[in-house]
């Protein structure tokens, strides 16, 4: 019998980033898959994904709603509970051989809890990472409920080392968002433009910004600020709201001050295909999503990222960091779009997370892992 992979999702940015790994291992002919979808994929207000999900093929085996109708830290952490209870529900009646879950979300963490007390072995992508908030917290605490880490970068393998998981189960396979991009053809800019409205001889700046958790109470400001900039410069500008953690609502709001701009095209999802090809036409990415460090740098797309979020995570050349000043955001994104010299100091094209075939190599060894009572039964390191 093949065996049975259930793998989670819950936002927009995840499910793009595992999408490869998905279809890989409904591909395998030793695996199954059992899709738990849960997050911002089920709510209207950030997009209603899990119609991309289904549009894509996909078979939506559980449904685990957690969102709550609120905008502060302690509606995140009811979240939490709701899902631990949905995702023992769901794992319990899919009964799956290993749960496969990604990164540094509440709902990951909810998953991980949920399926070490009922002896389910967990598969853990991106796990190792650095970057700021609470999310690195969450990824950490995650990486000691699972018991396979999928690590990007052998910095991140050597960090889980570290915190005392088995060498044996540590595996480095690079970042699974980077799969479509090598693998794909995005459309061209002309055609891209047409469909937001652009015009493609002009500059195009891609906007995606998300909350800081440990810095809620600013997150409007900050968004502000990011705003206050790119009006002063005018440049065509494509805006992807941000995510459900505290304070996003906030910064929501901000956003949609501006939606009368000629320059702005704001989206609460633009799905993972068209936000690649904007991605791929872009002069320069601004914010502080993950995408900008690991995806921007093969598209050779310059990332002013702004802030802590993604502070101490693995980057390459592109990555250029600012504080919330809209003066300094301002004179950086116009130095990358006029100083050509200044531009080619940061578009080598070089990614620090693999070669784009890390969805092939998640499926096989999920195929091949031997699972064992001790794989289950964990054992510090050291």
């Amino acid at each position: 019998m093949p065996r049975k992979i259930a793998a989670v999702t819950g936002t927009r940015a995840e499910y793009g980033i595992i999408r490869s790994v998905l279809r890989a291992i409904q591909a395998h002919p030793g695996l199954e898959l059992a899709l738990i979808v849960t997050g911002m994929h089920l709510s209207r207000e950030y997009g209603h994904t899990i119609d991309e999900i289904l549009e894509d093929g996909f078979d939506v085996d559980a449904k685990v709603d957690m969102l709550l109708s609120s905008d502060t830290g302690a509606s995140m952490a009811r979240g939490v509970g709701l899902a631990v209870i949905g995702m023992a529900d769901a794992l319990e009646r899919i009964e799956p051989d290993l749960l496969m879950i990604t990164g540094d979300r509440g709902e990951m963490l909810s998953a991980a809890i949920a399926a070490a007390h009922i002896n389910v072995p967990t598969a853990h992508l991106h796990g190792g990472e650095v970057s700021g908030t609470v999310d690195e917290s969450i990824r950490h605490a995650t990486t000691k409920l699972s018991h396979i880490h999928f690590a990007a970068t052998e910095a991140s393998a050597e960090r889980i080392r570290r915190l005392g998981e088995n060498p044996e189960h540590i595996f480095v396979v690079g970042a699974a968002g980077l799969d479509e991009i090598v693998a794909g053809s995005p459309p061209g800019c002309d055609e891209v433009c047409a469909r937001l409205g652009f015009d493609p001889e002009l500059p195009l700046v891609l906007l995606t910004q998300h909350p800081v958790t440990t810095e809620i109470e600013q997150a409007e400001q900050q968004m502000r600020t990011t705003l206050e900039a790119l009006d002063a410069l005018g440049y065509q500008t494509v805006i992807v709201y941000p995510n459900s953690d505290a304070g996003g609502r906030r910064m929501t709001d901000a956003i949609k001050e501006y939606r009368g701009r000629s320059w702005f095209r704001g989206y609460p999802n633009i799905g993972r295909q068209l936000y690649l090809a904007v991605m791929s036409c872009a002069d320069v990415m601004v914010g502080n999503s993950s995408s900008g460090i690991i995806e921007a740098p093969l598209f050779g797309l310059p990332f002013v990222c702004v802030g802590t979020r993604q502070v101490g995570r693995e980057r390459g050349s592109n990555v250029i960091e600012v504080g919330h000043d809209s003066e300094e955001i301002a004179s950086t994104v116009r130095r990358l779009v006029e100083d050509a010299g200044f531009r080619a100091e940061h578009t080598d094209g070089i990614s620090t997370y693999g070669d784009g075939h890390s969805g092939e190599r998640i499926a096989r060894l999920l195929a091949e892992i031997p699972i064992v009572p001790s794989l289950v039964q964990k054992k510090i390191s050291y």
